[in-house]
């Protein structure tokens, strides 16, 4: 059989890196990659449980192949995974409405699908593999990535935060830190094959813990962002997500002391008011929040700092509301993102009885999204004028002479460029800025 796959995937930068380790397994085993869904035989969907939204996304995408696997039966194979396939009333209804699917695998199994890919074939039988809890760290997987001149590296999995509106701790489990010899490996490995740019990965890369074997004895967060800058070739390094409560001064210190760290923080703050971050299960305060926004800022006044916003969380009255759009105003955040509170079965707040109205919660969402666009769009024309360095991507998908790239404050900068510049950094003068994005003109060395 053609050995054909296309990946979809869902949801944040961990289920994007998970994509390209499953890319990477499947290409070391001799399957091809296809561009497009229609022109591949095996068809991969990587699912997030994080929002409502994407779960409808994922359904009704997946409810379209239900035609072609009926017409192809064992000619075409399907596979979910990812962090809704953690879920038992997730597995339930896809063993009840989409009995079609060939494998479910969850986000412990990843490593698993070239085996369970074997099995289906040999065994002509439908693959299950779903671990509740996250066992041994697997090393040495391959990844096919999608930049050559940048890569995501997992430094960590899982959550032990549980705040109440939040499945990630019950899909990806608890808190497991990679040995930081482990990581640097890796690192070297991706410096010497062209990367420049890697971003750091984790639920709560703060609370990060690394035990070597090696000598390098125990190391949090600060310490391995020290030993990634002393690794040749990396010119630039970034890392998501924070969480508030563990920022620790020697975090925010490796902005003064380590030249490849960008000066770019995405910090969530989830909302505004203290009776919100309580129930939420925050562990922090809009004053406490607000301190360490000072204390980056401290470090550098032109920090670039983004966030994630809920609306419409069980309980949140007017007057909380109005207290996160006084601290957007307050912070000034370069972006954000913004989202709808959608209820999440098997969490606590999914039990609330205090939900808010679709109608208020949509109309708060347009407020606070005003508010935040027309900040970023006046931070953004802050940039005008000035002479940025640009981290070049590749063409626009729509004018093969418009080029993009990323500065280290993560702005994206579009502007006329050639194939070359791919993978480079570039010094471009900023002509022009909207809200999500500047333009520029790259000067000549």
């Amino acid at each position: 059989m053609e050995k054909k796959f296309h990946i979809t995937t869902f949801g944040c930068q961990m289920n994007e890196h998970d994509s390209e380790t499953i890319a990477g397994m499947l290409i070391e085993r001799g399957y091809e990659q296809a561009g497009d869904r229609k022109d591949a035989n095996i068809v991969i969907f990587n699912t997030c449980s994080v929002r409502e939204n994407a779960d409808k996304r994922f359904f009704g995408t997946l409810g379209q192949l239900k035609k072609k696997k009926m017409e192809e039966h064992e000619n075409f194979t399907v596979c979910v995974c990812g962090c809704m396939m953690q879920q038992q009333h997730i597995i339930d209804t896809l063993k009840a409405k989409y009995p079609w699917v060939d494998i479910i695998f969850g986000t412990h199994n990843i490593h698993e699908l070239p085996l369970l890919l074997d099995n289906l074939y040999n065994e002509k039988q439908k693959q299950l593999s779903v671990l509740q809890e996250g066992g041994e760290i697997v090393e040495g997987l391959p990844a096919k990535r999608l930049f050559k001149h940048k890569a995501f590296v997992n430094i960590m999995y899982g959550c032990n935060n549980f705040c109440t509106y939040c499945i990630v701790p019950y899909t990806r489990g608890r808190e497991r830190s990679r040995k930081p010899e482990d990581i640097l490996r890796e690192i070297k490995e991706l410096a010497a094959d062209g990367v420049k740019e890697v971003m750091l990965l984790g639920q709560n890369v703060n609370s990060y813990k690394g035990i070597s074997e090696t000598g390098l004895g125990t190391c949090d967060f600060a310490d391995l962002i020290h030993l990634i800058d002393e690794v040749e070739g990396i010119e630039r390094i970034r890392f998501m997500t924070s969480h508030p409560k563990d920022l620790s001064d020697k975090l925010i210190n490796t902005f003064k002391e380590c030249k490849k760290l960008c000066h770019y923080f995405h910090l969530p703050v989830q909302a505004g008011s203290d009776i919100v971050l309580e129930q939420m299960n925050r562990k922090y305060t809009k004053e406490a929040y607000l301190k360490l926004i000072k204390k980056l800022r401290e470090v550098d006044s032109d920090m670039a700092i983004s966030t994630d916003i809920i609306v419409g969380f069980p309980g949140e009255s007017e007057e909380d509301f109005e207290e996160t759009l006084s601290l957007c105003r307050e912070v000034r955040y370069d972006s954000a993102f913004t989202f709808l509170y959608s209820v999440r079965e098997g969490t606590p707040a999914a039990k609330y009885d205090n939900q808010i109205p679709e109608d208020v919660k949509h109309e708060r969402f347009n407020r606070l999204v005003d508010v935040i666009n027309g900040i970023s769009a006046e931070k953004n024309a802050e940039y005008v004028g000035k002479t940025e360095k640009v981290l070049v991507d590749g063409p626009s998908k729509t004018n093969s002479k418009t080029y993009g790239g990323r500065t280290e404050t993560f702005k994206l900068v579009n502007f006329r460029g050639t194939p070359e510049m791919i993978g480079k950094v570039v010094k471009v003068r900023i002509t022009a800025s909207n809200t999500f994005s500047l333009q520029g003109e790259v000067i000549s060395e």
